[in-house]
């Protein structure tokens, strides 16, 4: 037995939220300037400030190229180079939007795989535990209600056959 002291739950948390912190810190700087101006593009896009300037620029525009503001000379009375600006920012916005959901779908799968390794090792020390306490069980000649279970309990779950089984029932709700 080791002599440290088990760590509380809350430093374990405490610990394990500053690793991820710090891992999502060294990912930000290492990523590339197009995926850097992607992610602005996009927060930005997402914004309310956005939105409020899109509108003041828009009641201006319109307001100008009806003649509402004596000051400022029409200069787009038919609205034809609006609807072009606008047309051209949607493409780009669009662009921008798509990259960074492309981005943020890598991240979410290398966190599903992330969790899906944390859980088999879980299930590996799980298995090991439960061989522990079978062979406790058996040495003191105790019977419990999960005996029967146990044999399949010691097992370690296949991470294929997990796959195929949730592929073939994936198949069968789309055939229905």
């Amino acid at each position: 037995m080791s002599d440290q002291r088990p760590a509380d739950m809350q430093s374990v948390l405490h610990q394990n939220i500053q690793a991820l912190v710090e891992h999502r810190r060294q990912q930000e700087e290492h990523q590339g300037v197009q995926a850097w101006v992607a992610g602005a593009v996009s927060r930005f896009a997402g914004s309310m400030t956005f939105v409020y300037l899109h509108l003041a620029i828009l009641v201006f525009w319109v307001l100008a190229n009806l003649g509402a503001i004596p000051a400022v000379p029409a200069w787009d009375p038919t609205f034809v180079i609006l609807a072009m600006v606008a047309s051209v920012e949607a493409i780009f916005l669009s662009t921008f939007v798509l990259i960074n959901q492309n981005r943020m779908a890598a991240h979410s799968e290398r966190r599903a795989e992330l969790d899906l390794q944390i859980s088999l090792l879980n299930e590996h020390e799980t298995t090991r535990l439960i061989e522990m306490v079978a062979a406790l069980t058996a040495r003191l000649n105790i019977s419990t209600p999960a005996d029967k279970e146990l044999p399949e309990l010691a097992e370690n779950v296949d991470p294929q056959k997990v796959m195929t089984q949730i592929q073939q029932a994936s198949g069968d709700q789309e055939n229905a």
